[in-house]
């Protein structure tokens, strides 16, 4: 729910900046031509001429906003840093711009150069004007008790209580603090009027029946000892977590820390694919995902063929997995085995089980049988390269069972991985696939899913761990 109603926000800055950006190209135009500031003396150029850039300009101004974290949640951010932020991110998008319309310029109707004075400065302000207007009101939205993140407090000390002041202080930033937990959890009211509603063993108790959208952990330094076992509760939920160290009276010049409300804070389990990096490895899969069903569109139809002539029964098998923040969809595959062949309920695969058809075991030992995913990474479902999905019903065992397991839903589920690539598929040990799904997302780059690419190439389809 968090995750979809950030997207919707996102979704709503990014209309309204490409709106008042076109308004200001326009505007921007009229004034030069229209206005008669300064003389036109080479004739008024027709509007259209300009009016094509205007696909150039929405391409690069939601880039670099995106790129400069205009497009990341603000709450507690101080108007005047998105103001600067504004500032430098028009600025850099007018420069691209100039450099875009040389490469499509027309010797008889040349851009003017004032029209990309006018409309850095047009852009800027109207920009600065319509993300005020919108924060004002998301603002005053969040003050009349709408669109809030509610916010557990793990923690009963002097910096947990100057937490819940600002909190209480700043009814714009939307977070409603639904309570705190101490050690022992036999208080009621903690510092500044806190209400303490359990102890640090209850945290999982906790979340899992409220609906907490963030956890801070705010320890005394005394109770610091409790933070590995307060850390091995929160890993098996999708909850973002923070941790504002009782630390900060003792931070030197040239600290690296990032702030909630002037408190230091470091950021735990945010995903690493987030603004720019998520949006480049979306367009990483569209492109690569499109070439390779043009390229395999004739093997694709000759195996389902097959498939359709070897047993009876629907071509495609369709099974619930888990992908990105542990959301659900459907995997689409070959089908490999006989029809209704869970009907007695799911379980692995077993060596020359009778389930699994004749062609559906050569599909299974090629891997050929997972080709229709690329129709899931084109909805976005998942990615070409990240952690296998996995089915629901084995994931609450693996959650319980295998530390950080839980991580691997940070980033979009991948049709092939660093651990395939490595030789961890099929019936391997599940340790050490999630020893290098963690590798990866922690060291991801669009540099590493190509290498991920080539290696499933090179290596071929050919899965030796396949039943």
């Amino acid at each position: 729910m968090l995750k979809k109603r950030r997207q919707l926000f996102e979704l709503l800055f990014m209309v309204a900046d490409l709106l008042v950006i076109t308004i200001a190209w326009l505007v921007a135009y009229w004034l030069r031509f229209e206005v008669d500031i300064i003389p036109v003396e080479k004739g008024t150029p027709d509007v259209q001429h300009y009016l094509n850039m205007l696909f150039f300009i929405w391409l690069i101004w939601a880039f670099v906003f995106r790129k400069m974290g205009l497009y990341r949640a603000m709450r507690g951010v101080r108007r005047g840093r998105e103001i600067w932020l504004l500032i430098n991110a028009n600025a850099l998008s007018v420069l691209l711009l100039i450099s875009i319309t040389y490469l499509f310029r027309e010797k008889s109707v040349p851009f003017s150069r004032l029209v990309f004075l006018f409309f850095v400065i047009t852009a800027t302000l109207f920009t600065i004007i319509e993300r005020s207007c919108l924060r004002s009101m998301l603002r005053e939205i969040r003050r009349r008790g709408y669109n809030l993140r509610y916010l557990l407090l793990v923690g009963a000390g002097q910096i947990a209580g100057d937490i819940a002041s600002r909190i209480r202080n700043n009814g714009e930033l939307g977070i409603q603090l639904v309570g705190c937990l101490s050690k022992t959890g036999h208080e009621t009211v903690g510092p500044n009027g806190m209400p303490i509603i359990g102890s640090y063993a209850d945290l999982g108790k906790v979340l899992k029946e409220m609906d907490i959208d963030q956890v801070v952990v705010a320890l005394p330094l005394e109770d610091n000892v409790e933070l590995p076992s307060i850390m091995k509760i929160t890993r098996q939920t999708l909850v973002d977590v923070k941790i504002i160290p009782d630390l900060y009276k003792f931070i030197s010049l040239g600290g690296s820390i990032g702030e909630f409300e002037g408190l230091p804070i470091i950021s735990l389990q945010e995903s690493p694919l987030e603004g720019l990096n998520l949006f480049i490895k979306r367009i990483f899969d569209i492109v690569f995902a499109t070439i390779a069903l043009v390229i395999l569109c004739i093997p694709m139809l000759l195996i389902a063929f097959l498939v359709f002539i070897s047993s009876k029964g629907s071509i495609l098998f369709k099974q619930e997995r888990v992908s990105y923040d542990g959301t659900h969809f459907k995997i689409y595959k070959f089908r490999t085995m006989v029809e209704n062949a869970e009907q007695k309920g799911p379980g692995w695969t077993t060596k020359n089980d009778a389930r699994v058809t004749k062609v559906g075991r050569f599909l299974r030992s090629t891997s050929l049988d997972e080709l229709p995913q690329l129709f899931n990474v084109l909805k976005g479902d998942m990615s070409l390269v990240g952690p296998r999905p996995e089915r629901p019903v084995y994931i609450q065992e693996f959650r319980e069972e295998i530390p950080r397991y839980y991580l691997r839903h940070k980033v979009p589920a991948g049709m092939t991985g660093w651990a395939q690539v490595n030789g961890w598929r099929g019936d391997t040990s599940i340790d050490k696939r999630i020893e290098f799904d963690l590798y990866y997302i922690e060291n991801w780059t669009i540099w590493l899913d190509l290498k991920i690419l080539m290696l499933t190439l090179i290596h071929g389809f050919k899965n030796t761990n396949a039943y």
